[in-house]
């Protein structure tokens, strides 16, 4: 784990013994703090008897605590603990300001934090492995992967790439990014700001917190990061502030796991962070064509026969589908689920590339209803038959694409079971398309 002295002889509260909890404690136990913890649960408190004081933090005098540590999940709107802690002057923070304070005890390294309403992931995760294809020790962390402070120190020369979101942010006051990216801005967790505007403070937090002679990098598609882009270029000296033009990225068709729009957007800010890592062309390069990709986010799952078959089941609204649409000139569509919105708009600019559409689940009818004028349209409801429908109907060259542009728990547990009842059914079909669907995956 991540240990510093700098929480020697501290006292700090951890309120959620979750992952990020759990690595908190065991943080500031073994760097000398005092610590009490508390959940909601009885076997978490279990676990720390005898190591920890066990009290809820709501009920404590904290005068002197240097902390109160929180998951990001908390929602600080809302939760009693924000203003309780506030009253005794002691700052609400998370696990990701924990490791900006034990930086100063780790071997000489650099930090990427990369932020943003849609890529994040998929971002944090190219940059991580081009760092590995460059032969730099790397670390994932923040929103993705293990929590940061439960993972070894990197040698001197290392790279921590973070994958941060705005929950985290809010939770973080000195984290000083070496490279800190804002990849896109568009209204999402409104629930828990003071509408968009607050949203979008909490990402330009990130580079407020950086040292002006750092690199922040934005992403060009939208008139909200071009406005913190300028928010930060009068803060940062000059030149260390730069806007990525996508398409001056040329090469796309040789990285498979990075078609689309977005992805190019994603891939030009990668490059952008690895160059200024000091990464070469010669090393990036071919990294974007061995890059695989996360699963759920135009996951390539099968091809056969010439048909393509891709998992994009993490688009759970239609912005987020709209550029996998633009992935692809021939597309049989698998769409549908709980219902965010009752349009299909944003995704409308593709509906060129769409050979067919398969309908499912709760907002099955109400876009056929849309698509019906514009495409051709089989209202399946069932998983498995859209994908029977569709692998029948596609040729070679083609692409069976699950992009559901919904929410997926009017049949699924998550969007995770809803791509892994889609590769699965994949799978059988391939295998023997007159087998009947496999039960319990999406019949």
């Amino acid at each position: 784990m991540i240990v510093s002295s700098a929480f020697a002889g501290k006292r700090f509260a951890v309120l959620g013994l979750a992952r990020s909890g759990q690595a908190s404690v065991e943080a500031l136990l073994a760097g000398g703090a005092e610590v009490t913890v508390w959940d909601s649960r009885e076997e978490p408190r279990a676990a720390y008897e005898g190591r920890c004081q066990i009290a809820d933090p709501l009920a404590m005098d904290l005068t002197g605590f240097a902390g109160v540590v929180v998951s990001p999940g908390v929602p600080l709107n809302r939760h009693p603990i924000a203003a309780h802690a506030a009253s005794f002057s002691v700052p609400v923070i998370g696990d990701i300001e924990l490791f900006a304070q034990a930086r100063a005890d780790l071997p000489p390294h650099r930090v990427v934090g990369i932020t943003g309403t849609n890529g994040k992931s998929t971002t944090t995760m190219l940059v991580h492995h081009i760092c590995h294809a460059a032969g730099l020790d790397a670390r994932l962390g923040g929103n993705i992967g293990l929590p940061i402070l439960g993972q070894e120190p990197l040698p001197a020369g290392g790279v921590y790439v973070l994958e941060l979101s705005s929950y985290q942010i809010d939770l973080t006051q000195n984290l000083d990014c070496d490279v800190a990216a804002l990849i896109n801005l568009s209204p999402d967790h409104l629930d828990r700001y003071d509408g968009f505007a607050g949203y979008a403070s909490a990402k330009a937090r990130l580079f407020q917190m950086q040292d002006p002679r750092n690199h922040a990098v934005f992403g060009c598609g939208d008139e909200h990061t071009l406005a913190i882009a300028r928010e930060a270029s009068a803060r940062h000296d000059v030149g260390f502030v730069h806007v990525v033009q996508p398409d001056a990225l040329e090469g796309q068709g040789a990285w498979p796991s990075l078609q689309g729009p977005h992805n190019l957007q994603n891939a030009a800010i990668a490059v952008e962070i690895a160059q200024h890592l000091g990464i070469a062309e010669a090393v990036w390069r071919p990294a974007l064509a061995s890059f695989v990709g996360l699963p759920h986010r135009m996951e390539r799952v099968a091809e056969a026969n010439g048909v393509l078959f891709v998992n994009d089941s993490k688009a759970t609204n239609a912005a987020s589908t709209a550029p996998a649409l633009g992935a692809y000139p021939r597309i049989h569509w698998i769409l549908g689920g709980l219902p965010k919105s009752d349009n299909l708009d944003e995704c409308a600019p593709y509906f060129g590339n769409v050979v067919a559409a398969y309908t499912i689940g709760e907002a099955g009818p109400l876009f056929a209803d849309i698509l019906d004028p514009l495409m051709p349209v089989t209202r399946s409801e069932m998983m498995c038959d859209a994908v029977r429908q569709a692998m029948d109907a596609a040729q070679p060259g083609d692409v069976v694409m699950l992009s559901p542009a919904c929410a997926s728990f009017d049949q699924f547990r998550d969007f995770e079971a809803r791509g892994d009842s889609f590769r699965q059914i994949v799978e059988a079909l391939i295998e023997d398309r007159d087998t009947p669907c496999p039960p319990g995956i999406g019949q």
